[in-house]
């Protein structure tokens, strides 16, 4: 045998010894781990979802809700329109029902009637005419100033649950939507808004 066959024969002899070792030094596996199967993996990270669920009977009296995977975390009354159930009916009727993609959420949004916390939504076409009525500029928004702080104009400031009324947009009191800010900000935003009836 030649010195190149004597080191491939000694360093498989090693590795042999090596693998022997390891084998016999591991600790074996009691019974009841032995039968368990493979670990577990922790479970997928939970959904979160942001539904906005319109009240037939009061438009302005609706509810948005988060939800992280099916446990209910935060229900927040709301309102949509000035009081029309129509979806087609542009500046007064409801949010049409979909899946509305969010494009912005902005707790210092400074637009010219929407100002401070703001998520605004791509627009949809309403359920009649989806291809020639569209929906646009819609937002879930409040009455506040831009820092989020109240102002003195009406449309600055909530008064009472009139301000729920919107041209279409859904509205939330200012301290719920600064709660689901930091809510949402805290595990997660959705990618869209969820409006069903």
């Amino acid at each position: 045998m030649n010195s190149n066959g004597r080191r491939l024969r000694s360093t498989l002899i090693a590795a042999a010894a090596a693998t022997t070792l390891t084998l016999t030094v591991a600790p074996a596996l009691s019974p009841a781990a032995a039968t368990q199967g493979p670990a577990k993996t922790p479970s997928a990270v939970t959904t979160t979802s942001l539904v906005y669920d319109k009240n037939p009977g009061s438009p302005t009296n609706s509810k948005l809700k988060v939800y992280q995977g099916t446990k209910l975390l935060a229900s927040y009354r709301a309102g949509s329109g000035l009081g029309s159930k129509n979806d087609c009916a542009v500046g007064e009727g409801w949010i049409p029902n979909g899946n509305w993609k969010i494009k912005l959420k902005d707790p210092k949004y400074n637009g010219q009637y929407i100002k401070g916390y703001a998520v605004y939504l791509e627009d949809m076409g309403c359920s009649k005419n989806p291809h020639k009525k569209i929906r646009t500029q819609m937002f879930i928004h409040s009455e506040m100033n831009r820092d989020g702080s109240q102002g003195r104009s009406e449309q600055r400031s909530w008064q009472d649950s009139k301000d729920y009324r919107s041209a279409g947009c859904v509205k939330l009191h200012p301290d719920h939507i600064t709660h689901m800010f930091k809510l949402l900000n805290r595990i997660g935003w959705p990618t869209h808004l969820r409006v069903v009836s």
